[in-house]
């Protein structure tokens, strides 16, 4: 998982576990938070770019995932927010600059919701608020759809069997099922079908995977649930960008759009033409165009 590059890899010690980073340059921090089923990786075109551009970005294996430690529990949104909150302090940070794909940017918006004093602004991609997304799966059937991947983790160990069997296909297939019809047929999306094939068979990853949607499955009706919902429901201060891919097969774009409730502060939104649900991958350039003029615009001692 520790492939080599312009990137130096260690481990971190937060929120009493410990945590695989991939760190580039130096300057203010820009944490690079993953989404299901990637792992670091998949950051691997803006790690480079933001480190030429004067940014210290760390991309790191969230807790469960590729090279960090996979306890039996944790997968709740509360503790994820907590990672990342740790992980700031960990690197001698104040503050940071979140940037989550797809469960990192749900991680994202929670923890500017609980750790408001840890976090300068976050950029989200394909990631809708996490109340954005509660509201959309009550109310739009095409949300409820496109979502029922959600309701097959809920179930006991066929998950983890299902994201391993056959050397990881399923992984593959989700990856194909989700991305727009061009990044497939690029020479580069073998490398990264086999990378995260790879990264899911570690032993523990799979359940750890499962742990996310379970967790978000089941607190829905559960008190722990309740309470998240209405800590999470307050508005985001923080400058915010949020990008999604117009071909977005499994989260709406009409559902990201209605994030913005959720802010008070600059919001910034913008849709992806041709591109689908991994828009690290599938549109690197634009995408790390579009985080570095972000950034780039909110300048302070510590943070872009």
């Amino acid at each position: 998982m520790r492939v080599p590059g312009p990137w130096v890899h260690r481990e971190v010690s937060a929120n009493g576990i410990r945590l695989h980073v991939a760190e580039a340059g130096s300057g203010p921090l820009v944490l690079l938070l993953h989404g299901f089923p990637e792992f670091w990786w998949s950051w691997r075109h803006q790690l480079t770019a933001l480190a030429a551009a004067g940014l210290r970005a760390v991309a790191v294996d969230l807790r469960g995932y590729g090279d960090s430690d996979k306890p039996p529990r944790g997968y709740d949104g509360w503790t994820l927010a907590g990672d990342v909150a740790g992980l700031v302090r960990a690197l001698g940070e104040r503050r940071a600059c979140l940037v989550g794909h797809d469960w990192g940017g749900l991680i994202a918006w929670t923890t500017a919701a609980l750790h408001p004093r840890l976090v300068r602004s976050i950029a989200v991609l394909a990631a809708p608020h996490p109340l954005a997304i509660r509201r959309a799966l009550l109310r739009d059937a095409d949300q409820r759809r496109a979502s029922r991947h959600v309701a097959s983790f809920a179930l006991p160990w066929l998950p983890e069997h299902r994201l391993t069997s056959d050397g990881g296909a399923r992984v593959e297939r989700f990856l194909r099922d989700w991305s727009g019809p061009d990044w497939v047929r690029t020479p580069g999306f073998a490398e990264v079908a086999r990378r995260n094939r790879g990264a899911m068979a570690i032993p523990g990853a799979a359940h750890s995977a499962s742990e996310y949607y379970r967790w978000a499955a089941r607190s829905a009706l559960r008190p722990d649930g309740v309470r998240f919902a209405r800590a999470v429901d307050r508005r985001i201060r923080v400058p915010v960008l949020a990008l999604h891919g117009a071909l977005d097969p499994c989260l709406l774009e009409r559902t990201a759009r209605a994030s913005q409730r959720w802010t008070s502060g600059e919001y910034r939104y913008h849709v992806l033409p041709g591109v689908g649900h991994f828009l690290p991958q599938e549109a690197p350039e634009q995408t790390t165009a579009l985080l570095s003029e972000f950034l780039r615009e909110h300048p302070h001692p510590r943070c872009p």
